[in-house]
């Protein structure tokens, strides 16, 4: 992603307050996997560090069952960026290298590098169709520096009747 960006420190403002989020994720990662399994979650977002970040508590209901993680974020004024972290309630104690990026053109994209199964990867996370009431969240991984992504995870946000 281009160091420069358009980002400020309100542009998740969009996503405060409380949400229903619809999953979508590949089963497998980078395996050539087409079997997605699809389930349901909540999503409560607050702000943090006088408006430089915030975090979300999310509830995931996996078909294997439910479990909680947070999302946090911290913008960089200096930088105009986002760092963006995923703790998952299932492995508290791992703290996966943020994805840094900002928003330009209405598009969030944030991207790091990380390992899968041993092997180097890319991340990129996407925040598109942002509206008052609905969001969506891509993840994909890429296995070549970033020439060809797999999309792996979807989120659809709606945000919850009588919110905001």
């Amino acid at each position: 992603m281009d160091s420069t960006t358009s980002s400020t420190a309100q542009d998740f403002d969009f996503l405060i307050g409380h949400w229903k989020v619809s999953h979508r994720r590949l089963k497998e990662r980078l395996l050539g996997c087409q079997d997605w399994e699809h389930f349901e979650g909540r999503c409560h977002m607050q702000p943090l560090l006088g408006g430089l970040g915030n975090v979300d508590d999310n509830t995931l209901e996996l078909p294997s069952g439910p479990y909680r993680a947070v999302s946090l974020r911290t913008f960089d004024p200096v930088k105009r960026q986002w760092a963006i972290w995923w703790v998952d309630g299932r492995h508290p104690h791992s703290l996966e290298p943020p994805v840094i990026g900002g928003f330009e053109g209405g598009v969030g994209e944030f991207q790091c590098e990380d390992v899968l199964r041993g092997q180097p990867i890319r991340v990129r996370f996407l925040w598109t169709d942002v509206t008052p009431v609905s969001a969506r969240w891509q993840q994909a991984f890429s296995a070549d520096g970033g020439a060809t992504w797999e999309t792996n995870w979807v989120m659809d946000f709606e945000r919850l009747a009588g919110d905001r």
